[in-house]
């Protein structure tokens, strides 16, 4: 009987996030022609875990609690070093590896052990909006090097292929490979209305009220600050009653609960309403999509990110910023509004639009739904499928 070729899968952390759905979908979901083996590091307190979704996968990773998000030359050589150890047991003939840091050490691992065939997913990039520009120079120094010790890289999009070819210069154009993202959607299809009804009734959200939400670490790359200038130029226009859902947590949520009570405006962090409402982590977030009216996202840089994916496959129409892989996500004017970064008055004009117009709303949300089954696993799956098996 032929044997199966051993795949090593390594991604940052398990925390909420595309990488998780990526990498366990695929460890669960690859033909049977592969034996994968997942490691991955614990996800930070700010974040919520993705955990539960690896359970629900029954899958049983492999734990680095030394591999974490920022750089330390103690944990990182830690990590190293148990991933070189993982390498020599598990005798992988690839190894794929999601995300900066695990891309850093496993790379380097991987082909000091010579392991046959190496990949490295971008899910997105810190090279703008970050950090300085002695830091991202570092970063991007650093990349090149890792991407010559690749076999191939794989972008998220078409958009994020030209970020790193043309723009950043990581490696030449012909290495890298499109796979976009794919996710098991199928919770936001089914039972819409009875989550809905749960969710609105649970958050004391009237009938006629709109429900704006913003799904992800409240940290200074999301820009929440921007988003409750944003509101805050929204409320003295509209006659609509609104309340805004602030979905996640993160280092700057005290900031951000400061500025709100800087300008007279309401906030809860449970279920007693008011025009803001921190709810924390949700694990269901199927079920704060179908209770949603509105979906935005206000990041300054970001890969494809999930929660506008989810948002579309719930019937939310989005308002965002012009960044990253976002515009391969929405379809402008059809799917939510677009405005660049910064951009205040286009922001909230483009959100104004949605509030006054249910007719745009109802529009927007069938559209979206439509456009979010391209994002099935199953293309994620047999993408990556053939570009294993064309390179072995």
């Amino acid at each position: 009987m032929k044997s199966k070729k051993k795949i090593l899968r390594i991604i940052n952390r398990f925390n909420l996030g595309g990488p998780t759905y990526n990498a366990g979908l695929l460890t669960k979901y690859l033909s049977d022609e592969y034996e994968t083996l997942l490691v991955g590091g614990n996800h930070e307190e700010s974040e919520g875990s993705s955990m539960h979704i690896i359970e629900q996968l029954g899958l049983d990773p492999v734990i680095i609690p030394e591999m974490q998000r920022s750089i330390s030359p103690k944990n990182d050589r830690v990590a190293y070093h148990k991933i070189q150890k993982i390498i020599q047991d598990f005798k992988p003939d690839i190894v794929h590896t999601h995300a900066s840091k695990a891309g850093a050490l496993g790379r380097r691992a991987a082909f000091n052990a010579k392991t046959p065939q190496i990949y490295h997913t971008f899910h997105g990039h810190v090279f703008h909006s970050y950090f300085g520009s002695l830091k991202t120079n570092l970063y991007k120094k650093i990349e090149r090097r890792l991407a010559k010790k690749s076999t191939n890289i794989i972008a998220i999009s078409e958009l994020q292929k030209k970020e790193l070819s043309e723009i950043h210069r990581i490696c030449p154009v012909e290495k890298i490979k499109v796979i976009p993202l794919g996710f098991d959607l199928a919770p936001f299809y089914s039972n819409t209305e009875a989550k809905r009804k749960a969710f609105r009734s649970k958050w004391s959200i009237k009938e006629n009220d709109i429900a704006i939400g913003i799904v992800g670490r409240i940290v200074p790359i999301k820009n929440h600050v921007f988003f409750i200038h944003v509101i805050e130029k929204v409320i003295k226009k509209t006659s609509k009653n609104i309340r805004v859902f602030i979905v996640g947590d993160g280092e700057e949520k005290v900031n951000v609960q400061g500025l709100i009570k800087s300008k007279n405006l309401s906030y809860s962090s449970n279920s007693t309403p008011a025009l803001f409402q921190f709810t924390s982590w949700i694990k269901n977030v199927d079920e704060v999509n179908a209770g949603m009216d509105i979906i935005c996202l206000t990041s300054k840089n970001e890969g494809t990110p999930v929660s506008l994916i989810e948002a579309q496959a719930s019937g939310n129409p989005i308002v965002s910023t012009n960044v990253g892989g976002i515009e391969n996500i929405i379809s402008a004017n059809e799917t939510g509004y677009l405005s660049e970064i910064g951009d205040i008055e286009q922001f909230s004009n483009n959100l104004l639009k949605l509030i006054e117009n249910e007719y745009i709303r109802n529009d927007m949300s069938k559209k979206g739904a439509q456009r979010s089954y391209q994002y099935s696993f199953e293309n994620l799956i047999l993408n990556t499928k053939a570009l294993y098996d064309k390179t072995l």
